[in-house]
């Protein structure tokens, strides 16, 4: 039986609703990630952990990127990631935030803000 992604929501540093995403808790929702897209809206996304780099290779839209360590603090920023790409945060990233682009245009995050990750 298939298990639902769990929702999480994610607050930026000002208590503002960056996105509410789903979180990839099994092997293959992780290795499926967002393959298959054709759209994914400003707001929505998804949340890997252990993560410390993604790729878009095979994927058919861009997104915006977001890397945290394990205290929320965000440690790089990919606005509009295109596909066929492969980027990585540092070695203290632990999750990585994918939204759909725009997201950080609405609610920019910058390095060294500090998020919180809530159970929607």
């Amino acid at each position: 039986m298939r298990q639902p992604a769990a929702r999480v929501r994610v607050v930026g540093p000002r208590g503002e609703i960056v996105a509410t995403v789903d979180q990839a808790r099994t092997p293959w929702s992780r290795m499926a990630g967002l393959l298959g897209r054709t759209r994914l809206e400003a707001g929505d996304g998804l949340l890997l952990s252990p993560a410390w780099s993604i790729h878009t290779w095979f994927m058919r839209i861009a997104i915006d990127v977001v890397f945290i360590d394990a205290q929320g603090c965000v440690l790089r920023v990919y606005p509009e990631l295109p596909a066929w790409r492969l980027v990585s945060g540092t070695r203290k990233a632990r999750t990585v935030l994918e939204f759909g682009a725009g997201t950080l245009a609405i609610t920019p995050l910058m390095p060294g803000d500090v998020i919180r990750l809530e159970h929607a």
